[in-house]
């Protein structure tokens, strides 16, 4: 894969959207995820900085802005950096 892209559920376990790279893929087969407003069909579609990012999780849904790939899954604080949230600024009717 190209530098400035990286694989799906790798991306989501590194900003902590999914426990576990199998659970991120499960996610993503299960059709919980889309890039750019298009389902993802599979855990090795490739990602990149610019992207939108919706996952819709039992707990919540989120769309957000890829800001940057990850290199690890650290701790939350550095997964948050990963990403921007796309409601954040958006002003109501």
């Amino acid at each position: 894969m190209r530098a400035d892209r990286q694989r799906l559920d790798k991306w989501l376990w590194f900003a902590r959207f999914a426990k576990t790279r199998s659970l991120a893929a499960r996610l993503i087969a299960d059709g919980h995820v889309r890039v750019n407003g298009q389902r993802a069909e599979a855990a090795s579609k490739a990602v990149a900085v610019g992207d939108v990012i919706t996952v819709a999780a039992a707990h919540a849904t989120m769309a957000v802005r890829v800001l940057a790939l990850g290199e690890r899954r650290g701790p939350a604080p550095e997964a948050r950096l990963l990403y921007a949230d796309v409601a954040e600024g958006v002003t109501p009717g």
